[in-house]
């Protein structure tokens, strides 16, 4: 059925914030080292981790061995969403002096509206609410593991293991190279900052992210970008109340703040991507219509193996992407390189 349009409404986006602070350094250093899943994927190689740990004191490593079993890192990340202090004493004393119901409360996560009442209840030690919200959260791969540690556990004794790993974790790891740390999370912060006008909401959050497609979802407002260097190459997305964060690997031109000249890794990526005549005509056919491999392989007359080796490439600098058996181009994605070059060119 056809339709006319009668309305001049625009399509309701949402607002995007930045914020940045040695404090979420730490707290993401404390998740990444304690990740033993994905901590080979890291930037930063294995041995940089041993080598790191092996300088800990024995008090620290406990209190990260507890952090890997109980997945307490996120309890720190919920916590800072509340405090919003960029001083480890404010941290300190904030937690202090949190309500045991409130503490649980904000440690618990967020997974919707409709289910803060139970949230509100588990953080009373309410044991039907604690079953409810773990059924929810079943296929989460950890949080009803949490959802029934966070409840149970002593507030007073969690209240002190947090402060403990993270004013160990800052002290060890943080204090030694925060000039650098600051220097390097600002640069990336003021860099999205001056993007802010120049770019609609979703165009700065796939290019702060490196590509993720965050289209506006019911009762999220707010996006919040927080640069993080530790957990490069990845991406940490998290639910707050009317709020998505997305905890994103500074660009690689933020690590050499006084270079000027020095490209943003996505940048260089998308470009090297499309500086080769296949993937130019395969994108060039993705911008009429999407295409499975074999439309791919019948219209540009080569060999399916070659065209996924493009298509490879293509999809690792975020100008690709596949739903099902259809490859397409990323919304926005050449409009959005546009941007990305001129600032870099302007910088």
């Amino acid at each position: 059925m056809e339709i006319i349009h009668a309305t001049s409404r625009k399509r309701e986006t949402y607002d995007v914030q930045l914020d940045y602070s040695p404090l979420w350094e730490c707290a993401l250093g404390i998740a990444a080292v304690t990740n033993s899943r994905i901590i080979n994927t890291l930037e930063r190689p294995a041995a940089y981790w041993e080598e790191l740990k092996g300088t800990l004191s024995t008090n620290l490593l406990k209190h990260l061995d507890y952090v890997e079993k109980n997945n307490t890192w996120k309890a720190l990340l919920q916590l800072l969403h509340q405090i919003e202090s960029n001083n480890m004493n404010a941290f300190y004393s904030s937690v202090k002096l949190l309500r045991e119901s409130d503490f649980k409360y904000i440690c618990l996560p967020f997974i919707g509206d409709k289910f803060q009442h139970l949230r509100e209840s588990a953080a009373l030690g309410e044991e039907k609410a604690i079953l409810e919200l773990k059924s929810i959260t079943s296929e989460h791969s950890f949080f009803p593991q949490y959802i029934e540690f966070i409840s149970k556990t002593d507030a007073n004794k969690l209240k002190s293991h947090l402060i403990e790993v993270m004013t160990g974790w800052y002290e060890s790891v943080i204090t030694p190279n925060l000039e650098q740390t600051q220097q390097i999370l600002q640069t990336d912060y003021q860099a999205k900052n001056q993007m802010k006008g120049k770019m609609s909401p979703e165009e700065l959050v796939q290019w702060a992210t490196g590509g993720i497609n965050y289209l506006p979802e019911p009762s999220v407002h707010k996006v919040l970008l927080i640069p993080q260097y530790v957990y490069r190459p990845w991406n940490i997305e998290a639910d707050l109340e009317e709020t998505k964060v997305f905890y994103y690997p500074v660009a690689n031109n933020s690590l050499s703040p006084n270079d000027k000249y020095m490209p943003n890794n996505f940048l260089i990526q998308k470009h090297k991507a499309l500086g080769d005549e296949v993937r130019l005509r395969i994108v060039k056919l993705l911008s009429e219509n999407e295409h499975s491999l074999q439309n791919l392989t019948e219209q540009l007359n080569m060999g399916k193996t070659t065209i996924h080796h493009h298509l490879k490439i293509l999809r690792a600098a975020k100008i690709v992407e596949m739903d099902g058996s259809k490859y397409s181009l990323k919304t926005n994605v050449l409009e959005l390189l546009f941007k990305e070059l001129d600032q870099y060119i302007k910088q």
